[in-house]
């Protein structure tokens, strides 16, 4: 198969890339500037030149593959719900040209989006007031008019190296703040994935047509917050200590709702559709590693 993947210079998106040429699919990669272009042809992807602004780079891009990958998006929080809208409408015009075609389009979200506290599955809807439920209400959209289409949930740490998102960032706050630090008793819990075990399921999951409407892509069913905080605070040689729920807003500032975030994630039902095995390290035996610890 020839597949378009958006993001395709990214932490993920270059991942997938791998993956999939390694089994075989010939892959046209969205790339935004000089550097990412070169990092889409060194992995033996063709180049599409584009954004996800660029609606018209989009349509083009889905018109000449036979199925989607979307891992793109714009990591601005202080525009996030501008860039939610903008990957809403991304997501609509990849689906217009795929409408009537049977080729499929798998679009990327959050496991955090759904009710907090309780095991999510596959089946559990979005909860509406969050900005990046965009994505899916985009996907539910396209899926109406008889596209394809598949939400890829990822958890909020996709780690291995070169990770750049949540895991990295409170490990900056530690040396900032001069203490790993995590919400009352720590035991919250993140679920997670290795990226090499998240493109593995973007493909298993392109191969099998996007037959399902959600798949999760947690490795882990869910991680405690205060378990991360400990690696990080042996790590830094700095105490690791609580936050109430007031001191937390000092400390982690606009990411304290995630420092808090109690999100336990299965994945059962798409290991069994999808024959997924994930075989990367876990969260914390890849956290415990020097390479996460270069500043």
């Amino acid at each position: 198969m020839r597949i378009f993947v958006t993001g395709a210079s990214g932490f993920i998106g270059s991942a997938v890339v791998q993956e999939l040429i390694a089994a075989g699919h010939q892959v046209l990669g969205l790339a935004r500037s000089d550097a990412g272009a070169k990092a889409v042809a060194a992995a033996g992807a063709a180049v599409h030149r584009g954004e996800l602004s660029d609606l018209e780079s989009l349509r083009t891009g889905a018109a000449a593959v036979d199925g989607v990958i979307h891992t793109a998006f714009i990591h601005d929080f202080s525009k996030f719900k501008e860039n939610c809208e903008i990957d809403r409408r991304a997501i609509a015009t990849l689906g217009a040209v795929l409408e009537g075609s049977n080729r499929p389009l798998i679009v990327t979200s959050g496991t955090g989006l759904v009710t907090p506290g309780r095991m999510a599955t596959e089946d559990d809807q979005p909860a509406a007031a969050f900005p990046r439920v965009a994505s899916e209400e985009a996907a539910a959209a396209v899926a109406a008019r008889g596209v394809k289409v598949s939400v890829m949930r990822l958890p909020p740490s996709v780690h291995g190296d070169g990770d750049h998102g949540f895991v990295p960032l409170l490990i900056a706050m530690a040396r900032e703040k001069g203490a790993a630090a995590y919400v009352g008793d720590g035991l919250n819990r993140w679920p997670a994935v290795h990226r090499l075990d998240a493109a593995k399921l973007y493909r298993l999951a392109l191969e099998s047509g996007a037959a399902q409407p959600c798949y999760h892509g947690n490795a882990e069913e869910g991680v405690a917050f205060k378990e991360i905080a400990a690696v990080i605070g042996r790590r830094l040689n700095l105490p690791v200590v609580a936050k109430n729920s007031a001191e937390a807003a000092g400390h982690f500032g606009w990411f304290a709702h995630f420092a808090a975030l109690d999100n336990p994630t299965s994945s059962a039902r798409t290991r069994q559709a999808t024959g997924w095995q994930p075989a990367a390290p876990g969260l914390i035996a890849d956290l415990d590693r020097p390479q996460y610890f270069q500043s």
